[in-house]
């Protein structure tokens, strides 16, 4: 669409501005706008509910002035305001500024400035002094930044240079017989994450990474007839310890882990299998395991609890000591009618008595009051976990791999992903993954194996 004249935003110059003038904005208060303002402020803990609001309404201001009235290019130079207890999370606040001098030579302009809150109670009152602009600046509505606090991949990074200081760790690539496939795995050997063994169909093999213009002369290739006997060749390879991990490459995800369930292979464990996306989220300062969004649809409470304890494990690996896991549902209160309640509440008392390890479990919990201190304080949920959790346990397939992909591709996060309960850690990779994100996937599974082969877990 073309940028239109009308489109555009202008500020007020000095010589524009007259005594009466005014301009208003409307804001409610949302749990996000106090979580930034903690952000601002060094993260070092939740902004108190009665500071918060104030601090809030104050930038508010601030923004009123510096976007509307005068505009672009105002500055702040004098603040006499006072600002009155009772703004809550959810509450509109309606912001006037109106002016009450102006003074052309020294382009001081005074506003009276007033709050108001629900049913029109008093807020916030007082006076601001500003220099106006001298010139005048139009702008379009795009050139506003978009807020992220937090590096993308930050923490994937880290991750990575973490597994990069382990001997790589050999992979057999199930079956990639296309170009992104074969990448992958290169660039994950060439980073020192894994010493790749290619398997499948040689002659579409090396057609897919000649089409990558890629070099395959440094890596072994077992030669397989098709994408089954790949699955099966690769599966057989980790029995007999020839390979230590395993990589999805160029076929359904049913298809790579059927060979990995037969018994005469013994890669089972006494687990049942079960997934975990890795999240790196900007402006958290932790990664956050959301489990299970791939494999296991509509898991039990018996399920649940190996599934959690699947997670838990992976959580040591990556080096954080005791985790904290939310049980999710839709509420945080107990509710015979929402099954995903009463699960939570029986893994409490499980983890409680010792049937699940490692862990701190506390559930159920709504998402917001899983991540956000903030909303936890707000609704009086006090644990360990609440606003504070590692490991998300999703109440079912759906829920999870929802709140992955929110977080993917609404959030700019960087998702990793990895099936655990079997004897090797397993990569699962999508066409979509970033470059990170493959990385991370095969950086999580060499810290995995480095683990378990350190005898921890």
């Amino acid at each position: 669409m073309l940028q239109t004249d009308t489109d555009l935003i202008a500020n007020r110059t000095i010589g524009q501005i007259k005594p009466g003038d005014s301009a208003r904005l409307s804001r409610k208060l949302t749990v996000r706008d106090l979580e930034l303002i903690s952000a601002l402020g060094g993260g070092g803990g939740p902004v108190a509910c009665e500071t918060g609001p104030i601090a809030w309404a104050g930038s508010s201001l601030a923004a009123l002035i510096g976007t509307r009235l005068p505009g672009a290019g105002s500055r702040i130079d004098a603040v006499d305001l006072r600002f009155h207890a009772g703004l809550a999370v959810g509450d509109t606040l309606d912001l006037e500024v109106r002016v009450r001098s102006v003074d052309l030579a020294t382009r001081a302009v005074v506003f009276d400035c007033t709050g108001t809150g629900p049913k029109g109670k008093s807020l916030v009152e007082g006076s601001l002094q500003v220099t106006a602009p001298a010139n005048q600046i139009t702008r379009a509505p795009s050139d506003s930044p978009n807020l992220i606090i937090g590096e993308r991949g930050a923490k994937f990074r880290k991750l990575i240079a973490q597994a990069k200081t382990l001997k790589p760790i050999l992979t057999a690539i199930v079956h990639p017989v296309e170009p992104n496939a074969i990448a992958g795995a290169i660039e994950a050997a060439q980073a020192g994450l894994i010493s790749p063994v290619f398997v499948g169909p040689e002659a579409r093999i090396r057609a897919a990474a000649k089409e990558a213009g890629l070099d395959l002369s440094n890596w072994p290739i077992e030669d397989t007839e098709h994408s089954d006997a790949a699955a099966e060749t690769a599966a057989r390879m980790a029995h007999e310890g020839r390979v230590h991990a395993l990589m999805k490459g160029s076929l359904h995800t049913d298809e790579f882990l059927h060979p990995i369930l037969q018994p005469e292979l013994n890669l089972r464990t006494k687990r049942r299998l079960s997934h975990v996306f890795l999240m790196d989220v900007p402006g958290t300062d932790r990664l956050l395991f959301i489990t299970d969004g791939a494999i296991n649809i509509a898991p039990d409470l018996a399920a649940k609890t190996e599934i959690v304890q699947n997670a838990i494990e992976m959580a040591h690996a990556l080096g954080v000591e005791t985790p904290r896991v939310a049980i999710l549902s839709a509420v945080e209160v107990i509710n015979p009618r929402i099954p995903s309640t009463l699960d939570a509440a029986a893994l409490c008392k499980m983890a409680e008595r010792g049937q699940i390890t490692g862990a701190v479990l506390d559930g159920p919990l709504a998402l917001d009051n899983a991540v956000s201190t903030l909303a936890a304080e707000i609704k009086h949920i006090h644990s360990d976990v609440a606003g504070r959790a590692d490991i998300l346990l999703a109440p079912d397939l759906d829920a999870g791999n929802m709140i992955a992909k929110q977080l993917e591709y609404l959030a700019s996060s960087e998702a990793a992903g990895v099936v655990l309960g079997a004897r090797v850690p397993i990569v699962l990779t999508s066409r979509a993954d970033s470059a990170q994100s493959r990385l991370a996937s095969c950086a999580v599974a060499s810290l995995i194996h480095a683990h378990r082969a350190g005898g921890v877990a």
